[in-house]
């Protein structure tokens, strides 16, 4: 599976020159810094360094861009944990469990352990794409339309894992999110829901949307509290607790594993990404875990479950993106035209004829994902003096900022506006005990399962037997419907045993 002489050449590669090595550090830290900035996609980081990289050699320009990489993906796990604003639209699991740490008074633990949780998948995924970047390859490009309409399926049914105390409230906001996910203008052609406007008819702004719902809709809630951590002593900046989360992490070795391996399979297929791998893994992860119940108000299970499974979607977006010319988001778009603007075409014949260059840049991601736990503490330490700001401050600088940073996405007033909308929204279904989270993931698939379902329906010309023709999307289904009833079993065998429990107390 290795080729042993490549590596001993990619090995050559990176000890004979330290101009790629000075670019690690510096890349991390602008991806920390913009990945953590409310509204800056870890696609608007790159882009704006891409043309630096035009004056450097090539695996020094691919080394820094993979570093903003690597530290923007960890980077929108900070303001999720202390803000309940997603960084990035893959930070939107870490939320779950991460901001309700950190209102506890627990946000030097939930820090280290996004940290570290982020470290352990990066670094696995690319072990595993170290081996597995040509079997990877060839099972993505078997998948069609169909698999990943099936991928979005399931990703819908897991917004049960994220209502709360009501199934139906949860799927009632879910849907109300896949309609709003289908707004404007589909591939087919059909106009729907645009009322006039324009800027619509790509569809609703999702950053900007998911920043009203899920951060500024929060904000409001907290006008009449003095600190995000009331209790003073909470208050408290601790290194030694940021280290005692980083090392609770290893004691959930599985969840890690589980995180990564489902991070790289979801990762590796174009146009689904990081965005759906968290939430499968943090459902798969509630749905295992014995203490299930208590996800979503402040378990580390679930920060760990997030974190692993969206470092780890990199590995797999970049072994599509190397192996076969594909991006899989827009992150590895920017990668791909780094590769044009030094003349080099990814796919594979690249890996055929420069496998030693495949691994070099391999290796250096090994060595991003080291460097980031020891950058990564410093700025975690740093960004958590955010809970020591009274809101009377912070509430108008982040919502400041937020405007700031959706006007920036679509350079025009109709992020701002977005955002405004989808405030009141939030606000609203918070008040009335509507499950926010169940929303933005229904406006995150809502696209994607129409499109997917589209171009299924144009393939087979309405044919139902073509499903019989598609081995692997009989087979993504089945293991759908066998997770989503094990996780019905599970809530059962959770709900008798309380019961039983609270029979004993009386």
């Amino acid at each position: 599976m290795l080729d042993f002489s490549a590596l001993d050449g990619a090995f050559g590669i990176l000890t004979s020159s330290w101009s790629a090595w000075l670019w690690l550090i510096p890349g991390l830290v602008i991806g920390l810094v913009f990945g953590a900035m409310p509204g800056i996609s870890i696609t608007m980081a790159m882009a704006i360094f891409l043309p630096i990289t035009l004056y450097m050699d090539f695996l020094p320009a691919i080394v820094f861009l993979t570093s903003i990489y690597t530290g923007a993906g960890f980077g929108g796990s900070v303001p999720a944990v202390l803000m309940n604003i997603p960084g990035t639209s893959s930070a939107v699991a870490t939320t779950f469990d991460g901001y309700p740490m950190a209102r506890a008074g627990r946000h030097n633990q939930a820090l280290g352990v996004a940290l570290a949780s982020s470290v352990v998948g990066t670094l696995s995924s690319y072990v595993l794409l170290l081996f597995l970047i040509v079997p990877v390859s060839i099972i993505v490009l078997k998948l069609g339309p169909l698999e990943m309409f099936a991928i979005a399926i399931w990703g819908l049914l897991l917004l049960g894992s994220l209502s709360g105390s009501s199934v139906w409230r949860g799927l009632l906001a879910g849907v109300f999110g896949v309609l709003l996910g289908t707004i404007g203008m589909n591939t087919a052609g059909f106009i729907r829901g645009t009322m006039g406007v324009p800027w619509l008819l790509d569809g609703v702004p999702a950053i900007p949307a998911m920043m009203g719902l899920l951060a500024a809709s929060q904000l409001l809630n907290l006008i009449n509290t003095t600190y995000l951590i009331e209790n003073e002593d909470d208050r408290k900046i601790s290194f030694a607790k940021i280290i005692e989360g980083v090392k609770l992490t290893f004691k959930y070795p599985t969840i890690i594993f589980r995180g990564a391996t489902i991070g790289v399979i979801i990762g590796a297929i174009p146009g689904v990404g990081s965005s759906i791998s968290n939430l499968i893994s943090y459902s798969e992860t509630k749905r295992n875990a014995p203490d299930g119940d208590t996800f979503g108000s402040g378990n580390p299970k679930g920060v760990i479950a997030a974190e692993s499974a969206n470092s780890s979607s990199e590995g797999g977006a970049m072994a599509t993106m190397l192996a076969l010319g594909i991006p899989g988001g827009g992150a590895t778009a920017i990668l791909l035209a780094a590769f044009a603007m030094h003349n080099i075409i990814g796919g594979p014949q690249f890996i055929a004829q420069n496998r030693d260059i495949v691994y070099a840049i391999i290796f250096s991601n090994f060595a991003q994902a080291i460097l980031l736990l020891f950058v990564g503490l410093g700025f975690v330490y740093l960004a958590a003096s955010i809970v020591r700001v009274p809101l009377r401050f912070l509430i108008p600088s982040v919502l400041v900022v937020s405007t700031f940073g959706s006007y920036a996405i679509l350079g025009s007033l109709a992020g701002p506006i977005t955002l405004f909308i989808f405030a009141i929204l939030g606000w609203a279904m918070v008040r009335y005990d509507y499950p926010v989270a169940a929303t933005v993931v229904g406006l995150l698939l809502g696209s994607l399962l129409e499109q997917n379902i589209i171009r299924t329906w144009q393939i087979s010309r309405g044919d139902l037997g073509y499903l019989l023709e598609r081995p692997g999307a009989i087979l993504i289904l089945v293991v759908m419907v066998t997770s989503v009833g094990m996780t019905a079993i599970s809530k059962h065998r959770r709900k008798k045993a309380r019961l039983v429990a609270d029979a004993a107390e009386s």
